[in-house]
């Protein structure tokens, strides 16, 4: 299969476009730049508020003017990951597309996918004179990805609609009726660096391969955590050896969950031997634990340099144990919504570096007080070792409505389309609909979409065909509504 023959080719023309263009959350600004124009060159109005937030309004097909107006949805930032054996900048390169059978990927990178077939969806229906809809809003936000900033920030006055359609599912074949709401746990300690003795060698120990994945989409497929085995491997060796700390970087995003952790230690001379056996086996424990989910785990050690200073010994006890204490992954299932979490937690990044000790870790839920729960669990640890922390970013879930009308309009089409009833439930990930119903009260919300996998990691792929059937059911429900 060739680009050209991908359907709908308008849909994928305008992706690939969106794709060229780097686009980082809170670095949006040619991506915002993109949109304006596009709404310029079609002669339709577009607006921004100061957030960067667009919305570029289309009118209804002739006859269908009296139609409820909906708002199209999507958001424009990505997450920018990729793998460490790859040498790309997502400053300057666009993303290096290419098509897999019934997949679309990327070398190396995150793909982009969520949400820009989602944005690429709403630019193929503001340009489509063919269609037939109401009155349309197109919104496009900001910032999703690292705190949802745009939807937060958004300037309600430019909206008017009565019906929202997020296009951020990324199951084809579910409804999305509600969502978690969400808090980032930041947290900062000082320790204490001392010189290091002629007496040990340097060790760079590299914990790689795992999937990774969404922190909460995924949080509970039982991925492997790079930061927290990391932990694991230092707590255990602490009482084998005489091995000292030297700095620890792990993880990359608050939302995802962490796929690599690399971390400088010292260990003394005479221990060497039994060291690098004893890596060796903790190797094969892990292989073992994660064989049927984490099949390209690795750890691997490379000699470095004795820098000279290392972590007070001392501290470095209690913030393995500290760590080791801090819960990860799923906290709580719902009692209400079977197969659904409520409450998790995920300890994205861990850094050590220079007499500064930080963390980065996203509570979610769809219950305030099991968030508010989960999110003390995080930091009492922490509190113990004399952190400072930081829980900023909060934003409020999405209570689902099963009486929604756009929900009955939906499923029916639905039906007509597949043959089958869809799966309808809330997500345990952070949706704008939650915020951007707080803004604009009353508004009947639905998300859904194609087949995206692994997104916010370099797996991450669209499924071709379901892009197609996506399109079909968004503007048929245009046409019904």
């Amino acid at each position: 299969m060739e680009w050209k023959d991908l359907q709908p080719q308008a849909l994928w023309s305008y992706f690939a476009a969106l794709n060229a263009i780097p686009r980082a959350s809170k670095k949006e600004a040619a991506a915002i730049e993109f949109v304006i124009k596009f709404g310029e060159q079609l002669g339709l109005p577009a607006t921004r508020d100061k957030a960067g937030n667009v919305v570029i309004k289309k009118p209804a097909t002739p006859g269908m003017e009296g139609r409820k107006t909906v708002v199209l949805q999507s958001h424009l930032d990505m997450v920018h990951q990729k793998n460490n054996d790859t040498n790309f900048d997502f400053d300057t390169q666009g993303i290096d597309m290419y098509i897999d059978g019934d997949w679309v990927k990327a070398r190396g990178t995150t793909l982009g996918a969520d949400n820009g077939i989602g944005v690429a969806a709403i630019m193929a229906i503001l340009a489509d004179k063919s269609l037939q809809h109401g009155p349309l809003e197109a919104l496009f936000t900001t910032d999703e990805e690292t705190g949802m900033t745009g939807a937060i920030q958004l300037d309600p006055s430019m909206i008017s609609g009565s019906i929202l359609l997020n296009l951020d599912t990324e199951e084809e074949h579910a409804f999305t009726i509600g969502c978690a709401g969400g808090l980032d746990t930041n947290t900062r300690g000082e320790y204490q660096q001392v010189p290091a003795g002629d007496g040990f060698l340097s060790y760079i120990i590299e914990l790689k391969g795992l999937l990774g994945g969404h922190s909460g989409m995924d949080i509970h497929k039982g991925r492997g955590n790079a930061n927290k085995l990391m932990n694991r491997l230092l707590y255990k060796a602490q009482p084998l050896f005489d091995i000292q700390l030297v700095s620890i970087n792990g993880g990359s995003l608050r939302n995802a969950i962490p796929r690599e952790s690399t971390a400088q230690v010292l260990i003394s001379k005479a221990e060497e031997a039994d060291f690098l056996e004893f890596i060796s086996s903790f190797t094969a424990t892990l292989k073992e634990e994660y064989s049927a989910i984490e099949k390209d785990l690795t750890i691997e050690l490379k000699k470095a340099t004795n820098p000279g200073l290392m972590m007070e010994s001392a501290y470095f006890e209690k913030l393995t144990r500290a760590l080791y204490a801090m819960p990860n992954g799923v906290y709580r299932m719902s009692p209400e919504i079977s197969g659904l979490v409520e409450a998790s937690t995920n300890l994205a990044r861990v850094i050590v570096k220079d007499g500064v000790f930080t963390t980065q870790s996203l509570q979610r839920s769809s219950v305030d007080s099991t968030k508010e729960d989960v999110a003390y669990a995080v930091r009492a640890g922490l509190e113990n070792i004399g952190c400072e922390i930081n829980q900023e970013g909060g934003y409020p879930g999405w209570k689902p409505n099963p009486n929604s009308e756009i929900l009955g309009i939906m499923t029916k089409l639905f039906e007509a389309q597949y043959g089958k009833t869809p799966e309808v439930g809330a997500v345990h990930a952070g949706l704008e609909c939650g915020i951007l119903g707080s803004h604009l009260p009353g508004m009947d919300m639905i998300s859904f979409g194609p087949t995206i996998l692994d997104a916010h990691s370099p797996k991450e792929r669209v499924q071709i065909s379901s892009v197609e059937r996506f399109y079909q059911l968004l503007t048929n429900t245009l046409k019904a509504i």
